[in-house]
């Protein structure tokens, strides 16, 4: 994806604005009005065939769905063509990513022990913001090296697949055999329409939806459509030039940034301050989140950077220093929308729900506080070294 640092800034804009928005509607007189448009019931149907759901669970379950779709697509454009097609480029990314998943769920696990409820949060904290992250970063540090600004989008893209396995393989219940054997079946209609070279992605999405529809039947989060959706669409380019992939990508960016990031943020970050004390930010859920995302997640990305270099003979991108990666880690640990979402899956009763909240807004900002102070940092010294060796 070609970076508009300009468009991205508006982008995490857009994400705080919606946020403070949240919070501030549902800790006025208003917040009446906050839970009837969340519990608004939408429903389609066709014939005696419908779905009926509230307001946040179309949020949740539809519109992320096409975030998600975003995401195979970007996966699926490294894997071609970015920085995950070179084999040489593959280990420093991949390896700082899984870091920032790791070590984050063992520090949400350490306070956590012993309490089984508490501990189907581990995942909260193993999540990045792509548009929070690179958004930020485009308002921290507009002349940092374009070099840091892709290592970060491609580790964030590496974090939310492997979101997507966590989402499948942990917070699926209630299967249906019959509903999940449709959703695959739609999957293999989607592997031999790219195979038999079809180009027309109204097709893929006719066949998407189908996958959808089936898969929230199925128990298994509905989101994961989006991402074989996305896997599915052909990368290559035709003889004028054309390719369905960067079509899409394209087409989707900015409705994703501008609209689906921003109405989840309203639906799910109106956290009730009144009901909140020092006692719930003391909580043990609270704590994990925070320890996660504010100290697991740079942790975690400096070590898998390091173990890259030093087994794997990585070398940091043209234009990068190990602060540089520092920095990048606590942009990571912006979670925000992704941690918020795996949050919603862990818990359903209100008060755990609550402290998760309060968790990824106290950590996502003190994230965003500890990486501007870093590249800062980071700037200075580049500056400090280029006044250095000029003439």
């Amino acid at each position: 994806m070609k970076l508009d640092l300009s468009k991205d800034a508006l982008g995490g804009i857009l994400l705080i604005a919606a946020a403070a928005i949240a919070l501030l509607w549902n800790n006025s007189v208003f917040s009446p009005y906050y839970d009837v448009l969340l519990e608004t019931q939408g429903v389609i149907s066709v014939g005696e065939f419908g779905l009926a759901k509230p307001a946040l669970l179309w949020i949740n379950e539809g519109w992320m769905a096409i975030f998600f779709l975003l995401v195979g697509l970007e996966v699926k454009k490294e894997i071609q063509t970015g920085a995950l097609s070179d084999p040489k480029n593959v280990a420093l990314p991949i390896l700082a990513a899984v870091g920032g998943m790791a070590l984050p769920a063992l520090f949400y696990i350490l306070p956590n022990w012993g309490d089984p409820a508490a501990m189907e949060g581990w995942a909260v904290p193993t999540a990045t913001d792509i548009a929070f992250a690179v958004g930020i970063l485009a308002l921290l540090a507009s002349k940092a090296p374009a070099s840091l600004k892709i290592f970060i989008m491609t580790v964030a893209i590496i974090d939310d697949l492997g979101a997507v396995v966590v989402i499948a393989a942990f917070y699926t219940s209630d299967l249906s055999v019959l509903s999940l054997s449709l959703g695959l079946a739609g999957c293999v209609a989607l592997f031999l329409m790219n195979r038999f070279g079809v180009r027309n992605t109204s097709a893929f999405l006719f066949v998407g939806v189908f996958i959808w529809i089936c898969v929230i039947k199925s128990g298994v989060h509905a989101t994961l459509a989006g991402v074989a959706v996305g896997l599915a669409i052909p990368g290559s380019k035709d003889k004028h030039g054309h390719s369905p992939l960067e079509e899409m990508e394209l087409n989707l960016h900015y409705p994703v940034a501008y609209i689906i990031l921003p109405f989840f943020a309203l639906a799910n970050a109106g956290v009730a301050l009144g009901e909140i004390g020092f006692n719930t930010i003391a909580q043990p859920i609270s704590m994990g989140v925070v320890l996660g995302l504010v100290i697991g997640k740079p942790v975690g990305v400096l070590i898998g950077a390091f173990v890259a270099a030093r087994v794997f003979g990585a070398r940091l991108p043209e234009g990068l220093s190990m602060r540089h990666i520092w920095g990048a880690g606590h942009l990571t640990g912006i979670g925000f929308t992704m941690s918020l979402f795996i949050g919603s899956l862990a818990f359903q009763d209100g008060e755990r729900i609550a402290q998760v909240r309060v968790g990824i807004l106290l950590a996502s900002l003190m994230s965003v506080i500890f990486a501007g102070l870093v590249l800062r940092g980071a700037s200075n010294t580049d500056s400090k070294e280029a006044l250095s060796t000029s003439p």
